[in-house]
């Protein structure tokens, strides 16, 4: 470790490392001043411990640590997103500015450091990974939307522009898309989640389940079956069914888990959303997609000006919908854009052809 006659390259890694520390630390301490319980005591403790490493920099940096080193762009962004939006958002930028682990490469760096930092990621992404099985439901919903909007609408207005010549044939097949897409959109969301709570429903125990236990045989013990076709092992069923008979024979009380229900992570994610709830966000999300492709148009242009006008904005909110994508899933934003953008501009690219091949005249 280097501790006297530091270089200039030394002195400049050491703020940085020490302005990356307290912005951190600051992160923590606003996210947790609007959390509470568990979360807000976890979150408090990764600022103490932020403060930790921010005080062995400053040690190293001596007389250097002064004035206060700037806070980069990046960190005023997380302080700033800390503020104003969800926890989620927020965790999954951290969560990706841990990976990378500056620490492991440091040799100024305690080993300690190193290790804190390597278990803060995994504390994030633990924290994370509340907030994304709550959201996975309606997130999944407005995404899928929203991405199958721009993506079927810009490919029907693509291959249209490439077999008509009208400007106003092509805003009309624009709108049906629209129209239709997102009632098709709505109407199998509303029938995904309906079925969904129906099949849940169809594997809670009946009412009167509950009240015949009093009349089962103690020597035989029927509700031993039912335990294992929960899913129980043998031994740890027999036992749970001869302590809930014991209760209800000895003191007359009935358990309120005495039956249990069947209860899947997916189930549980999908019978938190309303059906009517679920299929008015598709509609909405994909109707906004959809609704790009066709601005141009309903703005008045025609041709290869129009066309040009919606591959671009297409193009900018394909980008922006992944990035949100890749930030919540703690993925690479930009990757997580370009994925998008590229199968998006794939399905047109195809349908264009298509009409080229089809169509009477091309572009007018």
């Amino acid at each position: 470790m280097t501790t006297s006659n530091p270089s200039v390259d030394d002195v400049r890694r050491w703020r940085r490392h020490l302005a990356d520390e307290r912005a951190n630390s600051r992160v923590f301490h606003d996210l947790a001043a609007r959390r509470h319980g568990e979360e807000r005591d976890i979150l408090n403790a990764l600022a103490e411990a932020e403060e930790r490493h921010a005080q062995h920099w400053v040690t190293l940096l001596g007389d250097h640590a002064e004035p206060a080193p700037r806070v980069t762009l990046g960190h005023r962004v997380h302080a700033w997103l800390a503020r104003r939006f969800g926890l989620l958002f927020v965790l999954s930028l951290l969560q990706r500015s841990k990976a990378g682990n500056p620490y492991a490469r440091d040799a100024d760096a305690s080993s300690s450091m190193v290790a804190d930092e390597a278990v803060h990621e995994e504390v994030l992404r633990a924290l994370a990974a509340r907030g994304r099985l709550h959201l996975s439901g309606n997130f999944r919903a407005a995404v899928f939307g929203a991405n199958d909007g721009l993506v079927s609408n810009l490919a029907l207005v693509m291959g249209m522009a490439a077999a008509v010549d009208s400007s106003s044939i092509v805003l009309t097949a624009g709108m049906a898309g629209l129209l239709a897409g997102a009632l098709s959109m709505a109407a199998g969301e509303y029938i995904s989640v309906r079925s969904a709570r129906e099949l849940l429903a169809a594997s809670q125990p009946s009412h009167g389940t509950k009240d015949a236990l009093g009349g089962l045989d103690l020597n035989t013990n029927e509700l031993e079956l039912v335990y294992r076709a929960r899913g129980m092992d043998p031994d740890h069923a027999r036992t749970r069914a001869a302590d809930v008979l014991g209760q209800i024979h000895l003191r007359g009380l009935t358990p309120d888990d005495a039956v249990p229900a069947v209860m899947t992570d997916a189930d549980e994610q999908d019978a938190v959303l309303n059906p009517w709830g679920a299929a008015m966000a598709s509609f909405g999300f994909f109707a906004g997609g959809a609704v790009i492709p066709v601005l141009p148009y309903l703005a008045g242009l025609t041709g290869y000006a129009a066309l040009l006008t919606a591959l671009v904005l297409v193009g900018v909110a394909l980008l922006l919908t992944g990035a949100v994508v890749g930030v919540l899933s703690g993925a690479s934003p930009l990757a997580r854009g370009l994925r998008q953008l590229l199968i998006g501009y794939g399905a047109a690219a195809a349908t264009y052809l298509l009409g080229l091949a089809f169509g009477a005249s091309g572009l007018g």
